[in-house]
């Protein structure tokens, strides 16, 4: 019978200590509004100017936005909407488009 209570606890542990490192290990996922200051398609990153001052570094990792940032779709200047997630430090694009739309 003490075998038996010694699994079911240490299952139950295991099980809390997984649920506790999920938790740790969610991303942070934010969304901003703002103004392309600065776009370079080689480092595959843009700098958004939010409303309240701040400059963001966004890693853009999906081919058509990176197309859109390319050929001038996306360009310096435009009202964006951006949603990004923390990966190793770095905000990287879920979400990158236009204000009005594109």
């Amino acid at each position: 019978m003490k075998t038996s209570k010694a699994i079911i606890l240490a299952v139950l542990a295991i099980f809390c200590m997984a649920m506790l490192t999920g938790v740790a290990m969610a991303e942070e996922k934010v969304s901003i509004k703002g103004k392309v200051k600065s776009i370079n398609a080689d480092a595959k990153t843009a700098v958004v100017a939010t409303e309240d001052g701040k400059n963001v570094i966004i890693v853009v990792e999906d081919e058509e936005t990176l197309n859109k940032l390319k050929n001038g779709r996306i360009s310096i200047d435009d009202d964006v909407k951006v949603k990004y997630v923390v990966k190793d430090g770095k905000n990287v694009a879920t979400y990158f488009k236009k204000a009005a739309g594109c």
